[in-house]
């Protein structure tokens, strides 16, 4: 038992006028749904650190237990914000130019969010050349779907509670001691070491463990399992990318905890991942326009997806 949609909901409907067999759209349609906006793209970098910093400055300056308690997850949500535009460095579709998406990808998005940037793009494209398939680098993230619900539950305390964090620690620091991992382990830990010497330089290394550290090493993990299975978990490795990514209604709460900057559309990143995530929404619309996408493809949100996955 899995969790691939079936043939009834998936029409053979491709190619169209605006669209080729593969779902990817005609070379005019493709040239404009790949445009970069690099300014939106700067205003969006520039967001993400300016939200950052007002979210600390303004628990310091409350200097309130719950002031403390509600920036430690907003700090979580802003965790996800720089791993989704570092996301869109790893695909190249964040800035035109390649040395500035680069250099963005890695000193102003991934490195301080402990992303190794150049590991985790050599990665990911392999999950994008053949999702699920014999190279897929979070196969045991994605597999076994739809489990039980004490497994799932079991699997978020673990998040919450800091050992799935533990582990990725643990390889980060094993990293340092391998000869072709240990240049960006090390870039990974100059940078947290950078951020505690600025807390401490004014007087607070509190900060960097209980508004920044602990975060990543527990929300992070939470919000990230919750959004990666809700993209491919239960799903199969298939050339028709419908029965190896799922698609999700968006909803405003969701798009601020869960999946930032319009990565919701997930099965249109993954027809086409060269389109940069402001216009994954428009590329949508022409996979549903075409009655690629149907309704009954579709879940009608992350709760009744998460509810399926945790029903075996």
């Amino acid at each position: 038992m899995g969790m691939a949609p079936d043939t009834s909901v998936l029409p053979d409907v491709l190619p169209t006028d605006r669209l080729l067999a593969n779902g990817k759209a005609v070379p005019g349609l493709r040239a404009e749904l790949r445009r970069i906006p690099n300014l939106r793209a700067a205003l969006a970098v520039a967001g993400v650190w300016a939200e950052t910093i007002a979210i600390v400055v303004a628990a310091v300056w409350l200097a309130h237990p719950v002031a403390y308690v509600v920036a430690f997850f907003l700090l979580g949500r802003e965790i996800v914000k720089f791993n989704i535009l570092g996301h869109e460095a790893v695909h190249r579709t964040l800035f035109s130019n390649k040395a500035v998406n680069d250099f963005a990808g890695k000193w102003l998005l991934s490195y301080h969010a402990w992303v190794p940037f150049e590991l985790y793009r050599r990665g990911h494209l392999d999950h994008h050349r053949d999702e699920l398939g014999p190279d897929e680098p979070d196969l045991d993230l994605y597999r076994g779907y739809p489990v039980s619900r004490a497994s799932l539950r079991r699997k978020l305390v673990r998040d919450a509670t800091g050992q799935s964090g533990w582990k990725i620690l643990k390889g980060l620091l094993r990293g340092t001691r391998n000869e072709r991992t240990r240049p960006v382990a090390l870039r990974i830990l100059g940078t947290q070491l950078v951020l505690l010497a600025i807390a401490t330089a004014f007087g607070r290394p509190e900060l960097w463990v209980f508004l920044w550290f602990l975060p990543w090493f527990t929300l992070w993990r939470v919000l990230n399992r919750l959004r990666a299975i809700a993209e491919h978990a239960g799903m199969e490795r298939s050339s028709d990318r419908r029965r190896a990514t799922h698609q999700v209604r968006q909803s405003p709460l969701a798009r601020f905890w869960l999946v930032p900057y319009r990565v919701g559309w997930h099965l249109a990143h993954h027809v086409d991942m060269g389109v940069p995530c402001w216009n994954l929404p428009r590329f949508h619309r022409e996979l549903e326009a075409s009655g690629w996408v149907t309704e009954g493809y579709t879940w009608p949100s992350y709760r009744a997806l998460w509810k399926a996955l945790s029903s075996g």
